[in-house]
């Protein structure tokens, strides 16, 4: 797309959007602050660096698709990351899980991993300019072959994940120390019951006591948040799941740490944009893990769908973006992996963005005076604003493609790179 095309089409933008009290500019230096955390699991459907041949398996979790081009090495998943941003405006980070470390062929037991087989990360993250995320690998492990981590009545299996996780929170800590950017780490176990249990309120005492021991390690809120992730159901866990939202939720309001809110992990009808100001009147900071269930969690690409722009819009009208750390979670590997990330990333960049160019204060105003007409129609008129031409133009001065431009780059980075693996 032309770049003066572009500048005229963002010109006649920016005045339909003043004619309803908005600045345009405004919104799009507002966008600095929406710091998207990009899921490194998307590469490689989820495989990690363990074994030479390490494979998706257990936890509720499922991948699908065979396209060609997984990234199969840490240099790999690296430069498929760096073509996604290539492709991205506006701010990223990258989140890591513990199966991604570089553990130079050899096999390291998830409770013997160690900083140094992150240090990698950490430089590269650094000559990138980004932070680093950071999430326990508590799944595709013989020791959670029987559904149960933290929960678990194996006492020799529940204190192996126990002192796997506090290493991770060590070495996301210091992610967050060497980089200068807080990194988030996130809990999320697979721990249920297929079947009716009986001792329901057994696992979640266990839960708890697991995550008391693993939180009593303090850092530095400036190095390290840490978040706790709840789940409705998973494959094998369909009767019960040990870290509902109710159990997490309550942990998180108690132990002052984020609650993390997957909009893949809910009833179908509930909505998670519902639940963020409700939320955050008791927590100074939520974690949000975006994704796009299609029937059930099945985790598919981001879309710029009413799910999202609902979850921005609330975010955006409590004025709470600097209280939401947020990431993306999903896995497809139907399609062209790099595709699938800048498609989900921008997305969801689109949905902020959309919700930044609304007149939040006039519609508040009628919203209060009871002129529920003028309120709904202004949402209606919004849906037909000539947004994309602010978009292209955000595109366009953070010196990334425009419009239907990715595409093409996107597949000569197929044809070049992924398509001789």
């Amino acid at each position: 797309m032309e770049k003066e095309q572009v500048f005229k089409a963002y010109e006649i933008a920016k005045e339909a959007y003043a004619e309803l009290g908005i600045d345009t500019d405004a919104a799009l230096k507002k966008m600095d602050e929406v710091v998207i955390s990009l899921h490194c699991w998307q590469t490689d459907d989820v495989g990690g660096f363990e074994t030479p041949d390490a494979e998706l398996g257990g936890g509720g979790i499922q991948v699908t698709g065979n396209y060609p081009g997984k990234a199969r090495t840490i240099q790999e998943l690296k430069a498929d990351i760096e073509k996604v941003m290539s492709l991205l405006p506006g701010k990223q980070k990258l989140s890591l899980h513990a199966i991604y470390g570089d553990f130079g062929g050899e096999f390291v037991d998830r409770d013997q991993i160690e900083l140094k087989h992150f240090q990698s990360w950490i430089d590269w993250a650094k000559e990138q300019g980004i932070g680093l995320d950071f999430n326990c690998t508590c799944f595709s492990h013989p020791k959670a072959n029987d559904g149960f981590t933290l929960s678990s009545k194996n006492e020799e299996y529940r204190k192996f994940w126990i002192e796997h996780t506090k290493r991770c929170r060590r070495i996301s800590a210091e992610m967050g120390k060497q980089l200068g950017v807080p990194s988030v780490h996130n809990l999320w176990i697979p721990d249920g019951s297929k079947d009716v249990p009986v001792d329901r309120a057994g696992y979640r005492a266990l839960l708890k006591d697991s995550l008391d021991q693993i939180f009593a390690e303090k850092f530095p809120k400036e190095h390290l948040k840490d978040a706790v992730e709840s789940k409705l159901f998973g494959i094998g866990s369909e009767a019960m799941v040990v870290g509902s939202h109710e159990f997490y939720l309550c942990y998180a309001v108690q132990n002052d740490v984020l609650i993390t809110l997957d909009n893949g992990h809910f009833h179908p009808t509930e909505q998670v944009g519902d639940k963020i100001s409700a939320i955050l009147g008791f927590v100074p900071e939520l974690l949000l893990h975006v994704t796009r269930g299609v029937r059930w969690d099945s985790d598919h690409v981001v879309i710029l769908n009413d799910e999202i722009q609902l979850i921005a819009n609330e975010i955006i009208r409590a004025n709470a973006l600097k209280r939401v750390n947020i990431g993306l979670d999903y896995f497809d590997a139907s399609l062209n992996r790099i595709g699938a990330y800048v498609v989900g990333t921008r997305a969801a960049q689109q949905a902020f963005l959309l919700a930044l160019l609304e007149p939040t204060a006039k519609i508040r105003e009628w919203e209060e005076a009871g002129k529920n007409f003028e309120r709904l129609a202004t949402l209606e008129l919004l849906k037909t604003m000539p947004f994309g031409a602010v978009w292209n133009y955000f595109c366009l001065i953070n010196n990334v493609a425009v419009g239907a431009d990715y595409i093409a780059e996107i597949q000569k980075y197929e044809n070049e790179v992924l398509r001789l693996r």
